[in-house]
């Protein structure tokens, strides 16, 4: 039998109607979740950079869209057919979206490269809005006890950092070095101080040093002072260089800072190319590599570990009313814009 808490006959959301335009705002018809989704209402939803990908249309957007995929709130409603969620668990929704369960990369468990993904807030609606459907398979089971504003940000940029670093070969206490500290920076510097490595901070001017110290950093390399990749060697050179800003020209220059068999991971969104020389890889086996978030276990685990190590996400909270000024504060807010439709 279906369960669902009572709810209005439509809602409000905030959607791109049409390539290159801003958000607008719709009345969203309610509709009862079909088998294999659940309706949530939503309690916060923060804005990434990624969302820019629905207005540019580099995907194939279909308009309108509402986007969002950082996504936590209660579920409301599920249908007869709904096994594992029920009305009223705290949940929540990343930018994995739902998965085919019959490719050969889901035969083998591994979700995220899923040759038919949905991605929330992409090729289906995301959270800008009073109530979300998500597709079962993708949710996210949620701590009551986290805040959601503060939690929203870590399905997203949380699990990308805290799930690429887990998966690289790297042991404490390796350096591992964050360039950026930003809305992915920031995360990646507590995570990687969690996981017991030792961590230099990347960034250009002296701003954000005392940040970066205090959110876990050992050393802060700054670029307009010094050439980067040289001061990373002069450390030992690092086992892990994570790239959280978008900027070709940086990241590049970075990768002669790597130690013996070390990583440049590859987690920012930058459509620009990196010229790499093969010679700059072979004498010390290096290697460039890319990492995209991951799918609801995944982001469980982020939520867990974050939880026990007290990492913080920094964040500046905006009313549904203000997406479009969310939005527009997505590469400036410190460091996550965070709309809370009930504010």
């Amino acid at each position: 039998m279906a369960s669902s808490q009572s709810h209005p006959d439509s809602y409000i959301a905030y959607a791109f109607t049409k390539k290159g335009g801003n958000l607008e705002k719709l009345s969203i018809p309610w509709k009862d979740p079909q088998p294999g989704e659940v309706v949530i209402k939503v309690l916060a939803c923060a804005v990434c950079g990624s969302d820019e990908q629905v207005p540019a249309a580099n995907l194939p957007i279909q308009y309108p869209r509402i986007p969002g995929h950082e996504i936590v709130g209660d579920v409301v409603a599920v249908p007869a057919t709904e096994k594992l969620w029920k009305v009223g668990q705290r949940v929540g929704g990343g930018w994995h979206g739902g998965h085919c369960m019959t490719c050969s990369s889901c035969r083998k468990g591994d979700y995220v490269t899923c040759q038919k993904e949905d991605i929330n807030g992409i090729l289906r609606d995301g959270g800008y809005g009073e109530y979300c459907t998500l597709r079962s398979e993708a949710v996210v089971s949620v701590p009551e006890d986290m805040d959601p504003a503060a939690t929203a940000p870590l399905l997203c940029a949380g699990v990308t950092c805290f799930n690429a670093l887990r998966h690289m070969d790297v042991v404490p206490p390796e350096w591992v070095a964050i360039q950026g500290i930003g809305g992915l920076g920031h995360l990646g510097v507590q995570f990687a101080k969690a996981m017991g490595y030792r961590v230099i901070a990347l960034s250009s001017g002296p701003s954000k040093e005392a940040l970066a110290r205090e959110l876990g950093a050992h050393e802060y390399i700054d670029g307009s002072k010094v050439d980067q990749a040289e001061a990373l060697l002069a450390l030992g050179g690092a086992k892990v260089i994570m790239c959280t800003a978008p900027n070709a020209e940086v990241i590049q220059k970075l990768l002669p800072g790597l130690a013996i068999d070390g990583t440049l991971l590859l987690i920012a969104l930058e459509g620009a190319p990196i010229t790499v020389s093969p010679i700059a890889l072979l004498g010390k086996r290096n290697k460039i590599r890319g990492w995209v978030c991951g799918d609801a276990r995944d982001s469980e685990d982020t939520l867990t570990f974050a939880k026990a190590h007290n990492i913080k996400v920094m964040f500046q909270t905006f009313s549904l009313d203000q997406a479009q000024e969310a939005y527009d504060h997505r590469s400036t807010a410190r460091f996550r814009a965070v709309i809370v439709p009930g504010l």
